[in-house]
């Protein structure tokens, strides 16, 4: 049985040190403000659980608020589902955000009035390059690039173009706007971005109001400052970005917008982990192409995914208080978190019997219609929650693996002759079998031994080596039992080949188990260890009262660690 372990110490966060340099000179005046800032493109993943720790738990251990923010500013591939399942997955995590729920599309007229300001000031300008041109004209990492040729209209000119394309005048990518930087500059990020573009799409949010929508790398600095966010902590593939970020914000403020200090833009490593993919356009892709069976299959890496597997809040916590948070990439093992969802799980689950494959185990010497009962731990680290019932009677399932005829070296289970103890009941030694017509194994036929049973005087006078499980077979509960596991075979998914390709073929199959009676009053999202098996939770969608489904969480210990599949 795993042992019970301390959740890890917070790693380092190099973030921590930021604040408290800033609230040391008095900076924001001690205040701390962040915000985590979803796109609502998709369903939030394993590393957005990350972020969502980072950010809140940063604002909740210096006094400070977190803003839940939809980045909406691209029509054609934003939903309400998204925002609704956004909302729900961080809220299980354990958040809550009071007031401070805004979405991007709540500042389009100040974004608005930010171009046409910088328009005027001299720092952008309508551009009627192609994209193709517009890529042409950029540059590259070692060649700057070149000046448009539109990049000399007049403010009067860029003003009238901008206008009218916000009054839709004319079709998608005649026109965008960019900011008036330097094409030579050694940052590709400064020469000359858009800034905003034209979309004749209709809003989730806004709906027909605009057919122009500013660029996500130009609207987010400006939403931090409209809602005086102090620390803007993102990831780190927009440190290139910065410079664009600070450079935006120290225009509008010149321009009376706002007001300094503004907020810091600080990066931190993404969460790389093996055996899934985090990418926004593959999680789309198995969706969409059902390699999966919706955003909350539980093989899919997202967290509506994470909640119906089982994985608990909790886990994530240890695991991102164990990953802690640097500037470095790199690769986390997919046996981290789940050893910390098995660590939380262990403390907190509740003890069950479960029979996965199971095959009829009948005591020939025990009377017919007799049924007593026996009783096991409902935890064995916490005493103080008591036993439970499980009832016995002549006819019991057992896994069909505990019973062999010919038992191999070091086989302490069921075999002719050979004694063994049902967990929690009798001692009772194997006399044979039964067989079908192809010679499969259809029951197993024992006697007991009636002085051996379970927490009564002289029980232990017996002595065996083997210890199985069981269910009595008339009280059982037949339940649907998924067994689900990595979605992906390989560590990289995609590295050498396709990366559909590397699907593990057996990431989820289903059985019919025989469990014992008390899990049938299971209601969704309850948590079990199975003993021996795993641990299972009563599936959030499909269990119906009475009619629970579950799934497999994790197993007791970890079996990929030779690159290989859980063995069921």
């Amino acid at each position: 049985m795993p042992e019970t372990k301390e959740a890890p110490a917070p790693a380092a966060n190099f973030i921590r040190n930021i604040i408290d340099e800033d609230n040391a000179i008095g900076k924001w005046g001690g205040r701390v403000e962040t915000r985590f800032p979803p796109e609502p493109n998709g369903y939030l993943h394993y590393g957005h659980a990350k972020s969502i720790f980072l950010n809140f738990g940063l604002a909740r251990d210096y006094g400070g608020v977190c803003h839940l923010r939809f980045d909406d500013t691209n029509p054609e591939k934003e939903e309400q589902e998204y925002v609704d399942s956004i909302i729900e997955s961080v809220r299980w995590l354990g958040f809550d955000w009071g007031r401070h729920l805004y979405y991007a599309s709540d500042y389009f007229d100040t974004m608005y009035a930010c171009a046409e300001y910088l328009i005027t000031s001299g720092n952008a300008y309508v551009d009627s390059l192609t994209a193709e041109e517009m890529r042409a004209y950029r540059g590259t990492l070692n060649e700057p690039g070149k000046d448009s040729p539109y990049r000399t209209r007049s403010v009067e000119e860029n003003l009238d173009l901008f206008r009218r394309m916000k009054a839709g005048e004319f079709a998608d990518g005649a026109h965008v706007l960019r900011a008036k930087i330097d094409m030579a500059s050694p940052n590709i990020n400064l020469r000359d971005p858009a800034i905003y573009r034209i979309k004749h799409a209709t809003h989730h949010n806004t709906g027909d109001t605009w057919c122009i929508y500013p660029m996500y790398t130009y609207a987010h600095p400006i939403e931090d400052a409209i809602e005086g966010i102090t620390h803007s902590i993102c990831t780190l593939e927009f440190e290139d970005q910065r410079p664009f970020y600070d450079w935006l914000l120290n225009k509008l403020a010149d321009g009376g917008f706002f007001t300094r200090p503004l907020p810091q833009q600080i990066e931190f490593a993404r969460l790389n982990l093996t055996y899934v993919v985090l990418s926004k356009r593959k999680l789309i892709q198995l969706v969409e192409e059902k390699h999966v069976d919706g955003w909350d299959d539980p093989r899919l890496p997202t967290l509506m995914g994470a909640r119906r597997r089982g994985f608990t809040p909790e886990g994530f916590k240890r695991f991102t208080d164990q990953i802690g948070v640097s500037k470095a990439d790199s690769w986390i093992d997919m046996s981290v978190l789940e050893a910390c969802m098995r660590d939380d799980l262990n403390e907190h689950a509740p003890r069950r019997i479960a029979v996965l494959d199971p095959v009829k185990l009948i005591i020939d010497n025990y009377p017919e219609n007799q049924t007593e009962d026996c009783f096991a731990p409902n935890h064995p680290q916490h005493p103080e929650l008591g036993k439970r019932a499980i009832p016995f009677s002549r006819e019991l399932w057992i896994e069909r693996e505990y019973f062999t005829e010919s038992p191999p070296k070091g086989y302490f289970r069921l075999f002719p002759g050979n004694r063994v103890r049902l967990r929690y009941g009798y001692v009772v030694e194997c006399t044979g079998c039964d067989k079908d017509a192809a010679g499969n194994i259809t029951a197993v036929h024992c006697t007991y031994l009636p002085d051996t049973k379970s927490g009564t005087p002289g029980a232990d006078s017996v002595k065996v080596k083997g210890n199985i499980h069981w269910v009595s077979a008339p009280h059982a509960c037949q339940a649907e039992v998924r067994l689900y596991d990595r979605l992906f075979a390989m560590p990289h998914p995609g590295r050498d080949r396709d990366y559909i390709e590397d699907i593990n073929p057996d990431s989820k199959t289903i059985i019919t188990a025989q469990l014992e009676p008390s899990l049938k009053h299971a209601v969704a999202e309850e948590r079990f260890q199975f003993e021996r098996h795993g641990y299972f939770v009563a599936d959030l969608k499909d269990s119906k009262p009475g009619a629970p489904i579950f799934n497999r969480t994790v197993t007791l210990k970890d079996s990929w660690q030779n690159n290989g599949p859980h063995n069921v």
